[in-house]
């Protein structure tokens, strides 16, 4: 406890983010007072608008002000082709990171019947809405390869096959630059029996 009721209050919500622990929330909160005020204020508004502005997009459900997101509404991009993520954070690493010009579709997390989140929570009959609709060819399931992310992918893969949609999955295995003595054993397993023919 500081001298300060809402100092203390300020390093308290800090603690909210990520990877914040006691220590990083009370450098946070007196370095904004002490040395950035300015961008402490524009924090507060940055934070305030956002909070009170950003909803989910009504077509992938990734996080949009608007109804339908930017990415939806895009007409340069294949509707064809639907890449199906766990959070919007994905949809900004594939973005930023691949060639992939196709749609999203955010599923806000996987399934997982003991902590009460099944299809309904992952906005499954609006996806199966998407699939429905013809305009859908390939899926590429970008779920994260734990076992409920393998779980989920594999939910929605049989789902896609009802409507004979083709469903691909990411590759997972050896990091680039990997060196086998190094790679846990779930990963090398994964990734010898996924190996590929080399073409020449």
């Amino acid at each position: 406890m500081s001298q300060s009721l809402l100092l203390d209050q300020l390093i308290d919500a800090l603690r909210c983010l990520p990877g914040v622990g006691p220590k990083s929330a009370q450098r946070m909160a007196f370095h904004l007072l002490e040395r950035d005020r300015p961008g402490a204020s524009r924090l507060s508004r940055a934070l305030q608008d956002a909070v009170e502005n950003i909803g989910h997009c009504q077509q992938c459900r990734t996080l949009s002000e608007n109804e339908i997101c930017s990415i939806c509404t895009d007409q340069r991009r294949d509707a064809s082709s639907l890449c199906i993520v766990e959070t919007p954070v994905d949809v900004l690493a594939i973005d930023q990171s691949t060639d992939f010009r196709g749609q999203y579709f955010v599923l806000m997390g996987h399934l997982s019947p003991l902590d009460g989140i099944g299809p309904a929570e992952l906005g499954m009959d609006l996806l199966e809405q998407r699939l429905k609709d013809g305009q859908i060819k390939e899926i590429i399931l970008a779920t994260n390869p734990t076992v409920e992310g393998e779980t989920t992918a594999h939910y929605i893969s049989k789902m896609a096959a009802e409507y004979g949609i083709s469903a691909t999955r990411l590759a997972h295995g050896i990091p680039l630059g990997g060196e086998l003595e190094y790679i846990d054993g779930g990963t090398l397993a994964h990734a010898f029996s996924g190996r590929q023919k080399v073409i020449i």
